[in-house]
């Protein structure tokens, strides 16, 4: 067994927490999928010598904070890049993928998963088409400096994120159509109070307004996106009034020209490790899965620690306090800090988050989806693009008295391909609960691996298998 601590997450959950255990004259193991450090907020960009002005001065100087921070303590953390985790066995181990794909086996006195999120995928005709695209993964292309969208754009989803991208998006050069956000104005403003619990938050939302107003970009709200349009990629976008519970007003549809139509319903944790682990989990009120944590970010099992959005969305000032939490812990499980001194490092970073907290849900409860938006979907519209199920399979398993996920999937084959329902079973539970009523509709295990590996990363462990004979 490793000695040391291991750091699943290169984010600025992970980064925090290896900064606080070196800090502290502990080693730790930092496991990166990516090629880069910071995760998809922090990352940076994927060439050295490239600016990114556009993105302003404040994130910038995060940026560069956090990374230096980092470097600082690199002496004690064992940076392994390129390396992706596959798997866990039980809650003691975990399988890993390096960047020479060859498997591997880490064993760990404590763990801290900081896996980050992915996407909500929300279906509607045409979201296959090429040139339609979530809009983090949008904003990563901004953010590496390789890489710009087509224009002109067409933002459409739910939150915070719609105005920013619109913003860094016509600051680097690109042409941005429209903002489209499916909650009415009106409810945003009544969150405005709560709002206030990060006033630096809020000023920086009132400026991207200003800015989007001045260069003449609408944003309009509750409008949602209806349809997307194209032979063979992309040429226009069909939008239309949402109702509270977000039904479209087709009579007063409208179709915009675009070669980008980036949509951003928010994030979901990645728990197919936690998952695996066998540990805790529940439903947010939003409907996604997450595990539980304590205060000390202790999942079911105390030396697996989480951290970041895990355990929920709450961006990256809220991931790097979790991580810091995370450390505190692990240090006070190691002996090397005392428990009195780690109870207040904890309660200092618990009540910093506090403020983030208040915020958060006051995001959470404007952006919260209608009903509606299961409505989108024509019958044929694809929903499991792994399996090629559509709507109306979905609908007819339904019809049928299916009552869970399990039973959907054993119907229609959804979450059967390489992603495991990443992409799909957001939209399948919804309708379940929809059908059942009940907010429990189960899950699906991730199954080992959790991400496709090739065949070559098994030609090391059958030549140890040979060598065994």
């Amino acid at each position: 067994m490793s000695l040391y601590p291991v750091i699943v997450g290169g984010g600025p959950a992970g980064m925090a927490a290896a900064i606080e255990l070196a800090r502290h004259g502990v080693r730790c193991t930092l496991l990166e999928e990516a090629s880069r450090l910071g995760g998809v907020v922090y990352r940076g960009p994927l060439r050295d010598g490239v600016q990114l002005d556009y993105l302003g001065p404040r994130y910038s100087e995060a940026l560069g904070k956090l990374h230096g921070d980092f470097q600082a303590q690199s002496g004690l953390i064992d940076v392994r890049l390129n390396h992706r985790v596959v798997g866990a066995e039980g809650t003691r181990s975990l399988v890993v993928l390096d960047g020479d794909e060859r498997l591997h086996e880490i064993e760990y006195p404590q763990l801290l998963l900081a896996a980050g999120c992915h996407e909500r995928s929300v279906p509607f005709p045409g979201w296959t088409l090429p040139g339609v695209m979530l809009l983090g993964g949008l904003q990563l292309q901004i953010k590496s400096g390789v890489v710009k969208p087509q224009g002109p754009v067409v933002i459409a989803g739910t939150g915070p994120l719609l105005p920013l991208v619109a913003c860094q998006l016509h600051a680097s050069g690109v042409s941005v159509a429209g903002v489209y956000e499916a909650c009415a104005f009106g409810k945003i403003a009544r969150e405005s109070l709560a709002l206030l619990n990060k006033p630096q938050l809020f000023l920086d939302g009132l400026s991207m307004l200003t800015y989007l107003k001045l260069h003449g970009i609408p944003m309009n709200y509750g409008w949602g996106v209806v349809e997307a349009r194209g032979d063979g990629e992309l040429s226009s976008v069909s939008v239309a009034p949402y109702s509270a519970t977000w039904e479209a007003d087709l009579s007063r549809l409208e179709r915009i020209e675009a070669k980008t139509l980036a949509v951003g319903y928010g994030f979901i944790p990645r728990t197919q490790l936690s998952q695996q682990m066998g540990l805790d989990h529940g439903f947010s009120d939003d409907g996604y899965l997450r595990a539980h944590a304590n205060i000390w970010q202790q999942s079911s099992e105390p030396h697996v620690h989480l951290a970041g959005d895990m355990g929920g969305i709450r961006g990256g000032e809220a991931a790097m306090l979790a991580g810091k939490i995370a450390a505190t812990s692990i240090l006070l499980q190691r002996g090397v800090l005392e428990e009195e001194l780690a109870r207040v490092r904890r309660d200092r970073y618990l009540g910093k988050l506090k403020s983030i907290v208040r915020f958060r849900a006051a995001v959470d409860r404007y952006t919260g989806r209608g009903v509606g938006q299961t409505a989108l979907p024509a019958a044929d519209t694809v929903i499991c693009r792994c399996e090629h199920a559509t709507r109306a399979d979905i609908d007819r398993a339904l019809d049928q008295g299916v009552q869970d996920i399990a039973s959907l999937k054993m119907r229609t084959r959804v979450s059967m391909g390489d992603c495991q329902g990443r992409m799909c079973v957001g939209y399948c539970s919804d309708r379940l609960r929809q059908a059942t009523g009940r907010q429990d509709v189960g899950w699906l295990r991730p199954r080992f691996p959790v991400d496709p590996i090739p065949f070559s990363a098994f030609q090391s462990l059958g030549t140890e298998a040979v060598s065994h004979e």
